[in-house]
């Protein structure tokens, strides 16, 4: 799997979260989850858990706390899958 197909599994794991006023196509690795993307801290738990189901890996909580955008919760699974 290429870093595109995870970007791309990534993007889908978060679009269903995202609230009625910000548009899939706003969805950048420089985006920012809470800040840009308007994701709620419960919404960013349940993309948490998803990631974790759709990649087979662990996120600690340390994890989480330094995924700020989209491009950081990329490298934190790249990272976790190596």
């Amino acid at each position: 799997m290429t870093q595109n197909d995870r970007y791309q599994k990534l993007r889908a794991i978060i679009e269903p979260y995202l609230p009625d006023d910000v548009s899939a196509d706003s969805i950048t690795l420089e985006s920012h989850l809470i800040n840009e993307l308007n994701i709620n801290s419960a919404n960013l738990v349940d993309i948490v858990l998803d990631v974790e189901d759709e990649f087979d890996i662990t996120l600690e909580n340390e994890d989480m706390d330094d995924m700020q955008t989209v491009g950081d919760a990329l490298n934190m699974i790249e990272s976790k899958i190596k």
